[in-house]
């Protein structure tokens, strides 16, 4: 499968995804105005937090080793069990740490205890969202990308109508409420997928302890705690720092545009993740390499930027459409967001062969290197340009960013063969 078959079935997921966040942000909007979205901005980072870690953050490992080991039985047995038990023993961690500080994270986050069973309820949940997210994980791994997107169509669409219910029902508590059992749907789409494919079978539900696996599982879950963690983290107090200088309602216009940035670019990253982790994981010769690299910035630069182009042409129509005459404040924020956009997908193709090729030590110092840059130049650039400085602070560690990924990809592919095994 090429990366043009895989963006097509990614594509109808991402369009199934995009959907069913569009109606959350669009009923949010609707219901609480501007500090509603801002609000439902810092509960979605605390999901992300939380599902990365009640799933140990072995994703992109799993993903990687499946697709290493499809053909070995044994070993593929062996890692999906040692997964299960990683997954299993997390998510319960989690799950039980979240219910003992609600109420000091409904505080924290939201400013408001009221909204502590809903972290509560979200608490409970882990376990669910984490064996969904195994499931995905494995079904990916196996490069599976038509029943990938089936689930991922089912349960947005599931998802859909639970927040239409429940936002009817109780406005902003509804709708997050929405947001948390609606990720528990996906394990119901999920399970029964992955039973009927050819390449299940039941000795991958034995949970295990093997050393060996648990240990390369680890490691790639050091890189992906770090790369999933530190954003919403960081967003968090990007939010925080705003909201004091700003207030919710400025919040409200930088997270409008930043929502509908996330929701035309998951058409493609999308696409990045469920072809080019195993694409690249599988290839191990560089010049097949460099050939996937070329491929990707042929297909996906032009992509990203003629769907930029066409956001900032229909700016004023989609704030509208999307949130409400009340954002129309957000329009001028798009510009400078969408060429950072463009940045960013350019530096993603590349940051995915640090991922690849288990480069533990150096992404994770990148990872946190430019979460602190990002942070640092949130605070320099709105003190000197206001609101705005923040979407340039986003642009500007993206180049910078690109820029260390190019030295990065160019000293691996350049035949410095034994560089990148002494950074993991």
């Amino acid at each position: 499968m090429n990366i043009a078959r895989a963006s097509f079935y990614s594509a109808a997921a991402t369009g199934a995804r995009l959907l069913a966040g569009l109606v959350v942000i669009k009923l949010v909007a609707s219901f609480t105005g501007p500090e509603g979205v801002g609000k439902l901005g810092q509960f979605m980072s605390l999901m992300s937090l939380l599902a990365v870690f009640a799933g140990g953050g072995i994703g992109a490992g799993l993903v990687k080793y499946i697709a290493e080991y499809r053909d070995d039985a044994q070993r593929l047995a062996r890692l999906l069990g040692a997964a299960l038990w990683y997954v299993l023993g997390a998510s319960l961690v989690i799950g039980a740490a979240t219910l003992v500080f609600s109420s000091q994270l409904a505080q924290w986050l939201l400013g408001d205890a009221r909204y502590a069973p809903l972290i509560r309820v979200l608490a409970v949940a882990q376990l669910g969202i984490a064996l969904a997210n195994y499931i995905l994980a494995v079904i990916n791994g196996f490069m599976d990308v038509r029943r990938l997107a089936l689930v991922q169509i089912a349960g947005s669409v599931l998802n859909i109508a639970m927040v239409a219910w429940f936002s009817s029902w109780l406005h902003l508590q509804g709708a997050l409420l929405a947001l948390v059992l609606g990720q528990t749907l996906w394990l119901a789409v999920g399970l029964p997928t992955w039973w009927r494919s050819p390449y299940f079978n039941r000795s991958m539900l034995k949970v295990r302890f093997d050393r060996e696996m648990v240990a390369r599982l680890a490691a790639f879950s050091t890189m992906t705690l770090t790369s999933a963690l530190l954003p919403p983290l960081v967003n968090i107090a990007v939010r925080d720092h705003l909201v004091g200088e700003f207030g919710w309602r400025q919040v409200g216009y930088w997270q409008a545009v930043s929502k509908v940035s996330d929701a035309y670019l998951l058409f493609i990253t999308s696409a990045i993740n469920i072809y080019y982790l195993p694409k690249l994981a599988s290839i191990n010769d560089r010049a097949s390499l460099l050939l996937e690299l070329r491929q990707a910035y042929r297909f996906l630069l032009p992509l990203v930027m003629g769907l930029a182009l066409a956001v900032y042409l229909m700016r004023s129509w989609v704030t509208l459409v999307l949130f409400s005459g009340e954002f129309s404040q957000a329009n001028g924020l798009y510009g400078p967001q969408l060429v950072g956009d463009v940045i960013k997908i350019a530096s993603f193709v590349l940051s995915y062969l640090m991922l690849a090729k288990a480069m533990t030590r150096l992404f994770i110092i990148s990872e946190c290197v430019f979460a602190a840059s990002y942070l640092v130049l949130v605070y320099a650039f709105t003190a000197h340009f206001g609101l705005v400085g923040a979407i340039y602070a986003f642009s500007t560690n993206y180049f910078l960013y690109l820029i260390f990924n190019i030295v990065v990809a160019r000293r691996y592919l350049g035949g410095l063969g034994q560089w990148s095994a002494d950074y993991r």
